[in-house]
């Protein structure tokens, strides 16, 4: 039976763990990042979680920016020798955290899982909430003893544009999780042409969180979910800009009790690249 157990950890119990045995202290990865503005490494640098090791999600959880999207999935050899750099073995915890929002943790998330890796959690509320509780954080970059874990791509399911649109057409339902301005076309500030897939369903990721800035309860995402037209049986999917809000989506989707739910990765920014493929504006289809 899927349990939500194994998605989330709260501070209090990261906490626990990282001062237990040493072989059974999870492998933290540090992925903060922006989608403009100053890289994530200097907040990293500026204080970070206590052994954990920084992770680039542009240049070493993604592949290059090209004709797959301006998050493609990574080379498998590329991230098999990241992992391996940042201490991931085989078998072994990892958490991930970022800045609080949830997507770019998700998204490390996601890939780890994707490359089979299954062993790994995300920090409920991220950096902002180890600082709100008191914990302790520091400077000092580790040298992790570099880990042994074998990349395994297709451990979590992907969509090609085809499917994405099979989907939006009836197959099942496909979640554009951008803001509402975006979808509907009245702006778009990061891709060429505004709009969406036709018929996909909007729903912001940013409704899956709560007032105190967590991801919201299983129930709570069920019903929200069940409202976008995600009902028992029908098959889900989610697209964002590039691949990484829409991996929070997928995320509630797991937490949900949806483990088949699929990611778009090349996203919106794959879309545009065919100029054959329809783009729809609008509250219609």
């Amino acid at each position: 039976m899927f349990v939500t157990d194994d998605l989330l950890i709260d501070v209090a119990a990261l906490a626990v763990e990282l001062a237990g045995a040493e072989t059974a202290v999870p492998t933290v990865v540090d992925v903060r990042w922006r989608l403009s503005g100053q890289p994530g490494r200097v907040d990293y640098d500026a204080g970070h979680l206590p052994g954990a090791v920084f992770a680039d999600l542009d240049a070493e959880l993604c592949g290059v920016p090209g004709a797959d999207g301006r998050h493609p999935l990574p080379d498998p050899e590329n991230l098999q020798r990241a992992l391996r750099a940042a201490g991931v073995r085989a078998g072994h915890p990892v958490v991930v955290y970022d800045g609080g929002d949830g997507p770019a943790a998700a998204r490390a998330w996601w890939t780890l899982r994707w490359a089979g890796h299954h062993a790994v959690r995300v920090l409920d509320g991220g950096y902002p909430a180890w600082v709100a509780a008191g914990q302790p954080v520091t400077e000092e970059v580790p040298t992790p003893v570099p880990g042994d874990v074998t990349v395994r791509p297709g451990g979590l399911p992907v969509l090609a544009a085809g499917d994405a649109a099979a989907l939006a057409a009836g197959d099942g339902v496909l979640l554009d999780v951008r803001a509402a301005a975006r979808y509907l076309g009245e702006t778009e500030p990061v891709d060429p042409v505004a709009g969406h897939v036709p018929g996909a369903v909007n729903l912001p990721t940013t409704e899956h969180i709560g007032a105190d800035g967590r991801l919201l309860a299983a129930d709570a995402l069920r019903s929200r979910f069940a409202e976008a037209g995600v009902a028992p049986g029908v098959r889900v999917g989610a697209y964002c800009g590039s691949g990484v809000t829409a991996a929070h989506t997928v995320f509630a989707l797991h937490r949900a009790g949806r483990t088949d739910a699929a990611l778009y990765v090349g996203s919106w920014s794959h879309w545009l690249t065919d100029p054959d493929r329809p783009v729809a504006t609008g509250s219609g289809t």
